[in-house]
This record gives C-alpha cells, sequence and structure tokens, in this order.
C-alpha cells in the first residue's frame, strides 16, 4: 500500500480493583470504578493501521488469520466501532487495513482485549492524523474493550466508571505515572494460554444474575480509593490485601453467578494458599495474588520482595512459566520498518 502506515504497541493491565458487570454493554459502561497497572512490553500487542480510498472494503487481520466484520464476533463488531468513530472524528470515509498480533496467549485471561484494543485504538488516531486527549482515546478504547480504556495510559490508571447514558463521563485517567512507585511489580504465572470457554463479555452480562452482585458495587468503588491511598503512601502491606480481598469477592460473585462461571483453578487456588503462607511467615503482606477473568494468577509485589515470591513459587508444580513484568507507559509508535502490513495481505487489483 502507499499509503502511510502507522504501527503501534501497546500492553496489558493488571487491574488492582476489577470491574465487573456493566450498566451498558454495548459501550461497555461498568457498573463500578476500577484501577490497575500498565504493563511493560514483555507481553505486548502490536497493531498497524493504514486507510486507502483504493480498499474495497474494512479488512482486519487477528493474529493471522482475517475477521469477518460482516458477520463477526462481539469483539470484531466492537473494533468496527471504534474504526468508525475514528473515522468520524477526521471527517473521512477511507477503508481501512488492520493488522493485529498478540505477543501472548489471545483469550487467556491475561487482558489481550485490553492489550489490543488500546493499541488499535492509538494506532487508528496516528494513522488518521488525529492528536487525540488520553481522554478521548479512553472513551473510544473502552469500547473495544472495557479495560482497553486503563491501558492507554501507564503507570497506575483509575477507570471512572461515569454515570451518563452516552458514556461522555465514563474514562480512565493516569492517578500515578510509572516513576512514583517504580518498585511495584506483578509477576505473571502462566497456568494456562487456552481461550477461555466463557468470554469475559458473557460473564459481565451475567453478574446480576448473583445475589452478591450489588454489594459487590459500592464495595468495589471503596477499594478504589483504598488502594489509591495505599499506593501514594508505597504501602504494600495495605495494597496486597485490598488485592487479594476485591479478586476473591469478584471470582465469589462469578461463582454465584447464575449459571456459575468458574475461571480459577485448583493450581490457581494453590497459588494462592501458597502466598498467604509466604505472608504469614514473614508477618506482613509482602504479596498479593490476583486472578483475573481467566485461569493465569498474577502476583502483586515490590521488586525487593522478588526472590522470595519465586522461591514460593518454585514449590507449587505445574505452573508453565513465571513472567515478570515492570509498570509500563501505554502504547507508543513503532518504525515504519516494524509494519504488520505486508504485500501478500493488500487485495489485488
Amino acid at each position: 500500500m502507499e499509503e502511510e502506515v502507522a504501527t503501534a504497541i501497546g500492553t496489558p493491565n493488571i487491574a488492582l480493583v476489577k470491574y465487573w458487570g456493566r450498566r451498558d454493554s454495548a459501550l461497555n459502561l461498568p457498573t463500578n470504578s476500577s484501577i490497575s497497572m500498565t504493563m511493560d512490553e514483555t507481553l505486548c500487542t502490536k497493531t498497524s493501521v493504514a486507510f486507502s480510498k483504493n480498499l474495497p472494503e474494512d479488512i482486519f487481520y487477528l493474529n493471522g488469520e482475517i475477521q469477518d466484520f460482516r458477520h463477526g464476533t462481539e469483539k470484531t463488531m466492537k473494533v468496527k466501532r471504534a474504526l468508525d468513530e475514528m473515522r468520524k472524528f477526521a471527517g473521512i470515509r477511507a477503508k481501512a487495513m488492520i493488522v493485529s498480533k498478540n505477543f501472548f496467549p489471545t483469550g487467556g485471561g491475561i487482558a489481550s482485549s485490553a492489550s489490543g484494543g488500546a493499541t488499535l485504538t492509538f494506532a487508528l488516531s496516528k494513522a488518521l492524523g488525529l492528536n487525540l486527549k488520553a481522554k478521548e482515546l479512553s472513551i473510544v478504547a473502552r469500547q473495544v474493550s472495557g479495560s482497553a480504556s486503563r491501558s492507554v495510559l501507564g503507570g497506575i490508571v483509575k477507570w471512572n466508571r461515569g454515570k451518563k447514558r452516552d458514556g461522555s463521563d465514563s474514562y480512565a485517567e493516569q492517578v500515578f505515572d510509572k516513576s512514583y512507585w517504580p518498585d511495584l511489580i506483578d509477576i505473571v504465572c502462566m497456568i494456562s494460554g487456552e481461550k477461555k470457554k466463557v468470554s469475559s463479555s458473557e460473564g459481565h452480562d451475567l453478574a446480576p444474575t448473583s445475589i452478591l452482585y450489588k454489594a459487590r458495587i459500592p464495595y468495589a468503588e471503596k477499594a478504589v480509593e483504598r488502594a489509591i491511598t495505599a499506593i501514594r503512601q508505597r504501602d504494600l502491606n495495605a495494597l496486597a490485601e485490598i488485592v487479594m480481598r476485591d479478586s476473591n469477592n469478584m471470582h465469589a460473585t462469578m461463582l454465584d453467578s447464575w449459571p456459575p462461571i468458574i475461571y480459577m483453578t485448583d493450581l490457581g487456588k494453590e497459588i494462592m494458599a501458597k502466598i498467604h503462607e509466604l505472608n504469614a511467615a514473614e508477618g506482613e503482606m509482602v504479596a498479593g495474588y490476583t486472578h483475573d477473568a481467566g485461569p493465569n494468577t498474577q502476583i502483586i509485589t515490590i521488586k525487593s520482595n522478588r526472590n522470595k515470591v519465586m522461591s514460593a513459587l518454585k514449590e507449587v508444580k505445574g505452573i508453565k512459566d513465571i513472567i515478570t513484568v515492570n509498570q509500563g507507559d501505554g502504547p507508543r509508535l513503532l518504525s515504519a520498518r516494524d509494519s504488520l502490513i505486508t504485500p501478500d495481505l493488500v487485495p489485488k487489483g
């Protein structure tokens, strides 16, 4: 393609206090606020975008497979919605070619949709020459994936639930950049890379069937503010408990949904028990586990505690891989030589 290609790299985030359930599924408007830590590029998504008047239709490749915009999945249709919204910002009608690749398991509960949605939104804005603010990027990314709203920013990020029906007040904002508490890290325990049977989107829609759900909403709002205080004070002891309790609460709500949703595995429960053993032995919270909507366990700790955590995890048999990630900056542009759009993907004629 002769048109200029914008290629971006972005990353997942790990929610320290999570959102579960939506007041509007189409716009991905959450029923509670959330707070997260954006990861560095150890785990990442790369996305290339080009707009061209010569393309007969929008084309979207994900992990080497073409996606059907006409009869695609809910996620694919949300990508199309974000694409259309960005075209409105730019005032153009040209079709787009999008090629995206996740360099970690897709749909396995490590926020691949957050990484993908944020990277896509950023790449679209650059390909269109738009100078959108973080708030605007966050609102568009949110419509691809709720948690993507947080991955457009680096460091510690809060996603405000908002109250307006149109979602204009439901966006993410940076609370602390990565330099505020650079010792805070995430240790990802890979238990399974398989795509989960119940998507996060399906899970969000089932949330109201739980009798625990209504109690979770005000609890999570308060937990977000408590987490911000703990991070401001660089208090791992407080933060680790907040993170673990919130994860437990969300998964209890999932289990109480009807039909029940079970993302956590026996191995995940074993890791939980091991972290409690470690904290008890240390006489304080030196680490906190958390599970997103998937089987893999993530451990929030600080760099000086990493060896202690790794020693404890080595006692748990069956973990496929252990990956340490630092805080990241959010999406950024790559050079032209990093483009994923190759001649063989461009329609002939």
